[in-house]
C-alpha cells in the first residue's frame, strides 16, 4: 500500500475512501473516540477520512509497529506527508477554515512546543486498553 493509497480504510468499521487524507486516533479510546465521531463529518465534507489506529491497514500504511502506532494521533495526507502528536493536531487545524486560529497560534515563537506539551498532557490523561496510553504513574 503506498502513502497515499487511503481507499479502502473505513471509519470505524465504514468503508470509505479519503481523497485528501486521513485522520487515525485511537479506537479503544473513548476521549479518541469521541473525539473521532465529532471531526468525522467535518473532516469528510472537506474529503478527509477518520480511521482507527487499531485497523491493520493503517499499520501497513504508515509502516510502524503497533507499539509505535498506538503512541499518538496521526495525520496523513495524499501526497505522502505524516504528521503526529501537536503537529497532527494543526495539520488538521489547517484544513478547517475556523481552525485556523490555532494554526495561526503556533507560528508565535514558542507557541509550538507549548501545544506540544498541552497535547503530552492530554495524552497522558487519557485512558484505554493500549499499554501506551496509560500514564507513566499508572504502570506497575
Amino acid at each position: 500500500m503506498s502513502n497515499h493509497d487511503f481507499a479502502g480504510i473505513g471509519v470505524y468499521g465504514r468503508e470509505r475512501a479519503a481523497r485528501a487524507g486521513l485522520a487515525v486516533l485511537d479506537a479503544e479510546c473513548g476521549f479518541c473516540t469521541r473525539l473521532a465521531r465529532w471531526l468525522r463529518p467535518i473532516l469528510e465534507r472537506r474529503g478527509l477520512a477518520v480511521a482507527p489506529l487499531q485497523d491493520p491497514r493503517v499499520g501497513a500504511l504508515l509502516g510502524l509497529p503497533k507499539s509505535e502506532l498506538l503512541r499518538e494521533l496521526r495525520f496523513l495526507l495524499c501526497d505522502g506527508s505524516q504528521y503526529g502528536d501537536a503537529d497532527a493536531v494543526l495539520a488538521v487545524a489547517h484544513e478547517i477554515w475556523w481552525a485556523h486560529p490555532l494554526v495561526w497560534l503556533a507560528r508565535i515563537p514558542g507557541m509550538t512546543d507549548i501545544l506540544r506539551r498541552g497535547y503530552r498532557w492530554v495524552a497522558a490523561q487519557r485512558s484505554c486498553a493500549a499499554a501506551a496510553c496509560v500514564p507513566q504513574s499508572r504502570r506497575a
